[in-house]
């Protein structure tokens, strides 16, 4: 327990760190352990945020743990352009056959420097210049991901001008504009057309870059026909497709990638995030006639495939693999059922969406705007109620929930009766 006098970790950091990254809460931890966190004064806080879909198998699981301390005992570094070790070999081999073959991977250490790496090899691939990305979508915080994030214009305030020849399309969100699914995605397929005929030719686009369910948009699930026109159009003329699956990776969703669900294979996807069991590492996998065209030396970096985090990364697709997949699933689907009962009771609730364990909750206000000021109570009385939830959406109206698939019917229950006494007290 703290004295009285002991400053919190929030104090000291505000004194020695810079404001840049904006912060969920003032919270400070010392340990971790499954769905768990425990708090510097000893408190258990439920983490529904799984350090934003990071501990995609539970805070320190055990066999992550055991994996990661047999490689540290054999080999923490070796630099994956001077020496070759197992863990790096085994992983890749395991992520070729996560994708059925066809593939090559490359190591990094972030989502950023993954998206950074994947429009770096369209480019180098195909000769052109031009990337389209998406509205509301998020890619990173580097000059370039930057360049394709369009979920805020904070984002990009006072770093402008970024990367050349980026476009921007419009992802499906029926809700926004009272369409129909079917009509949302024929005026954004319209609008994708627009694009070609107004602003770049499709002969000039290496790649179209997408989240398969965009993330700090709001948790937002296209429909599979849009996924599968987007493919078409791709193909149609020879433009290669990006997904991003940072966030949607590793079991996320109930399956291991997020691009299962539509029976749509990119060309090349990004990983990271839920990858490792939180130690940092990211990857690149692209279909092998793309990455033979990555030349030695024209990509590279330092620490990607550290030992350590591969055979952690080893260790979470075991888990996955060995019934946690199966788990997300249906833990999933049992968190909406749950999630419903409440929106029968809260009309502010609009809708409750999502895949597996990557599920969102909008706010909407009486007149139908999006209601910010709702999901930023939550969260607060939440948090003193022990529970961890994010927000997220263009306006900020969108609660995620980023449970670990290890999660429990009981943990479940436990952040429900939360929320419903939170809900309670904000609408009476």
């Amino acid at each position: 327990m703290q004295s009285i006098t002991q400053k919190s970790l929030y104090e000291r950091a505000a004194s020695v760190l810079p404001p840049a990254a904006l912060r969920a809460t003032t919270l400070g931890v010392t340990k971790g352990s499954g769905s768990f966190l425990q708090s510097e004064d000893g408190r258990l806080y439920l983490d529904f945020a799984s350090g934003v879909g990071v501990t995609n198998v539970g805070h320190n699981h055990p066999i992550v743990m055991e994996k990661a301390k047999e490689q540290l005992e054999q080999l923490i570094h070796g630099g994956h352009n001077v020496v070759y070790y197992p863990a790096y070999i085994e992983l890749a081999e395991t992520l070729i056959r996560l994708q059925g073959g066809g593939c090559k991977v490359y190591f990094s250490n972030s989502g950023a420097e993954a998206n950074e790496g994947a429009i770096k090899l369209a480019k180098k691939a195909s000769k052109r210049p031009g990337i389209i990305s998406f509205k509301r979508s998020f890619h990173g915080r580097t000059m370039a991901t930057t360049t394709l994030t369009a979920s805020s214009s904070l984002y990009r305030k006072d770093y402008e001008g970024l990367l050349p020849s980026v476009y921007y399309a419009d992802y499906p969100y029926a809700l926004r504009t009272g369409l129909t699914e079917e009509e949302e995605t024929k005026r954004c397929l319209e609008r994708l057309d627009e694009i070609f005929h107004y602003l770049i030719a499709p002969d000039q686009v290496a790649a179209i870059i997408m989240e398969p369910v965009q993330g700090e948009g709001g948790y937002i699930v296209p429909p599979a026909a849009f996924l599968k026109a987007v493919r078409e159009i791709c193909d149609a003329h020879g433009i290669l497709l990006i997904f991003d699956e940072i966030q949607t990776g590793f079991g996320r969703t109930g399956k291991m990638f997020a691009w299962q669900h539509f029976g749509v294979k990119p060309d090349i996807m990004t990983l990271a995030k839920g990858i490792a069991g939180g130690f940092p590492l990211s990857a690149v996998v692209a279909r092998t006639e793309l990455m033979d065209q990555w030349a030695p030396g024209t990509h590279g970096g330092t620490f990607g495939g550290n030992p350590v985090a591969c055979a952690a990364s080893l260790a979470v697709i075991e888990l996955l693999e060995g019934g946690l997949l199966d788990n997300a699933a249906a833990m999933g689907r049992y968190f909406q059922e749950r999630l419903n009962e409440l929106k029968q009771t809260y009309p502010a609730i609009k809708v409750i969406r999502g895949l597996g364990l990557m599920i969102g909750m909008e706010f909407m206000t009486e007149e139908g705007h999006p209601d910010a000021r709702s999901v930023s109570l939550l969260k607060e009385k939440a948090l003193e109620k022990q529970l961890i939830l994010l927000s997220c959406g263009t306006d900020k109206n969108v609660i995620r929930f980023i449970p670990p698939t290890s999660v429990s019917k009981g943990e479940i229950d436990q952040a429900i009766a939360v929320i419903r006494q939170c809900l309670a007290e904000i609408f009476g």
